[in-house]
């Protein structure tokens, strides 16, 4: 047998794996000199790290004043509406519209400080990689000088001056073989870190694009509050009595409106097909709004104690999530947006409001209603889990919230309502057993 194979095939072996190296490390190089280049900051890590800090701090406190005003948001559906608080709670929703924008900015300017942070640890790993390689050619090209290659440990002993010498040698060519093992290992470790911060780096940009889509969003939704107040100011000339008496015209519509719907909805449900169903489970959908959970819904399923008293029909058919205005609204599946509108063009304040549909693939339809803004477009091909609008209080809503139906799509279309113009309808089920 001979030895001189052994030795040859591990250097061989070690060539290749250095070859990997180089070559799995060579993308996040270029990453790293493109940000290197692009990168601005003369600030220190020390210093980049003390204001990522300042940065989280002022968003932990405005995401507390957020959460304290969610709590806030309590049911005051049987309450009777005044106009100074119609327009005090349009107020309410501009200062936590603004508060949001403020948290859009600081996270956009945390996210960007943490990518110069990440650069300069990025520059860090680089270098050491650098001097790692150069290690390892180094040890290469000392196993080449002895000859290391070419030999069997037999022959390295034989040929040596004496004994200790053969020894020497030997131990010798096992330090190298450590060394370089060592290095190996601690390269490879270093391009796994290396891609991580990479991977850190590219999650950041991506959600510096969210916030830059939620902040233009906001501000927009800034300005229709504005324009909501102004015109109920200009349409009750800023007097209570005419407020009251439209107030009482609209409460009249809305009833007739949800019995129509009710009617409608109540044949639809008795066409399911459970069979043509997904089996009910937790998680079959998402939840439909960004950071919220099951103990956040407002209103349940059915018949309701709002229900009986709010609507003429006396079933609510979604359930109610209660979220700040302008909070994300998250599509619950993949699927495609099979309608959007705007039913305060037809009957203002009187049904959904502006709402979104969406036909998924396992025979479930969704509705999403009371939204403050809608950014697809019927026909988009939608991801689970992407942002399709974000929630307010258009249409019949006593506060900002999200209105959530599940129907079974086989019993669902878009008619005509007699009073609010295009209307979905379908036979509705509880969200609950599939959330």
């Amino acid at each position: 047998m001979r030895r001189s194979n052994g030795i040859s095939l591990f250097l061989c072996f070690f060539s290749v794996l250095l070859l990997l190296v180089f070559e799995c490390d060579s993308g996040g190089l270029v990453f790293a000199q493109q940000r290197s280049a692009s990168s601005t900051s003369a600030l220190t890590r020390d210093e980049l790290q003390q204001q990522v800090q300042s940065k989280a701090q002022e968003l932990n406190n405005i995401n507390q004043q957020l959460e304290a005003t969610k709590r806030s948001l309590q049911d005051t559906k049987l309450e009777r509406l005044t106009l100074q608080q119609t327009l005090n709670n349009l107020q309410s929703n501009i200062s936590e519209l603004n508060l949001s924008i403020k948290s859009d900015k600081i996270s956009i300017e945390k996210l960007s400080l943490e990518i110069e942070s990440l650069n300069l640890d990025l520059q860090d790993i680089q270098t050491s990689i650098t001097n790692k390689k150069e290690a390892i050619a180094e040890t290469i090209k000392q196993l080449q000088i002895n000859d290391f290659a070419n030999n069997s440990l037999l022959i390295l002993f034989l040929r040596s001056k004496s004994l200790a010498d053969g020894i020497f040698e030997i131990q010798a060519f096992k330090d190298l073989q450590v060394r370089l093992t060592a290095d190996i290992s601690n390269l490879h470790n270093l391009n796994d870190e290396y891609n991580a911060k990479i991977g850190k780096a590219g999650d950041n940009k991506v959600n510096i694009a969210v916030h830059q889509t939620n902040l233009s969003n906001r501000l927009a939704i800034v300005q229709d509050q504005k324009g909501e107040r102004q015109r109920i100011l200009t349409a009750t000339k800023d007097k209570e009595s005419v407020y009251q008496q439209q107030l009482q015209d609209l409460q009249k519509q809305q009833q007739q409106i949800a019995s129509e719907i009710e009617t409608l909805d109540a044949v639809l449900r008795t066409k399911i097909d459970p069979s043509m169903l997904p089996p009910l489970g937790h998680g079959v959908l998402a939840i439909p709004v960004e950071g919220d959970s099951l103990n956040d819904i407002t209103q349940g399923y059915g018949a309701t104690a709002f229900a009986k008293y709010g609507y003429q029909g006396h079933w609510h058919n979604g359930v109610d999530f209660g979220a700040t205005i302008g909070t994300p609204v998250l599509a619950t599946e993949d699927g495609t947006v099979a309608a959007i509108g705007n039913q305060d063009n037809y009957c203002p304040r009187g049904a959904y409001g502006k709402f979104i549909v969406i036909n998924h693939s396992d025979n479930l339809t969704t509705l999403y209603g009371h939204l403050s803004r809608q950014i697809v477009k019927k026909g988009d091909t939608i991801k689970r889990g992407q942002i399709i609008g974000y929630s307010g209080q258009t249409g019949y809503a006593t506060g900002p919230h999200l209105h959530f139906t599940v129907f079974a799509q086989p019993t669902f279309y878009m008619g005509i309502s007699k009073m609010c113009g295009p209307m979905p309808y379908g036979g509705d089920l509880n969200p609950l057993g599939y959330l």
